[in-house]
């Protein structure tokens, strides 16, 4: 049996999308016990020539609707990348898992062959659609959640591996 391109994206995004956000609750909750200020952690990184927290999740969450619009042949919503805050940044989450809600099996069909091309300032990637989610999309967003997880977890934020990997 073959595993869907639906089933190996959508159910992958909105696991690690709500995981995510379940750890910026805990990171919440966290600065504000400490009485943090609201940017605090949110604009920390694990090194001064990474990126921080904030981008994180704009990149995270831009990966996902972007790789589900494409494989579809859809154009994602665009967000403006001004969060800064937990809340703000739980309800940029909360706004991508509404987008991905509408996507059905359906619209994946021929996903795998469809042709995608990336663009990243003169440089362009060109993958077939399966290509695109294995081995770009998915280790992308796996990368950031990642990131994210260790920012908090470097700051003391109680975490551990079952927050990253959820119920």
């Amino acid at each position: 049996m073959s595993i869907s391109m639906y089933s190996a994206s959508i159910p992958s995004f909105v696991r690690l999308l709500k995981n995510m956000d379940a750890i910026l609750a805990k990171a919440e909750s966290h600065a504000e016990a400490k009485k943090l200020g609201p940017t605090v952690l949110t604009s920390d990184r694990l090194f001064p020539d990474m990126l921080p927290l904030t981008s994180q999740i704009f990149i995270a969450t831009d990966i996902c609707k972007g790789a589900a619009a494409r494989l579809t042949g859809q154009e994602a919503p665009v967000f403006a990348d001004t969060e800064t805050t937990f809340s703000e940044l739980r309800a940029r989450i909360a706004k991508t898992l509404t987008y991905l809600q509408d996507f059905k099996a359906e619209h994946f069909d021929g996903a795998e062959t469809r042709h995608i091309v990336l663009k990243f300032g003169p440089k362009s990637f060109e993958f077939n659609g399966h290509d695109y989610l294995v081995n770009f999309v998915l280790p992308n967003i796996y990368f950031h959640a990642t990131t994210c997880y260790n920012i908090l977890r470097h700051n003391g934020v109680v975490l551990g591996k079952a927050d990253f990997l959820g119920s």
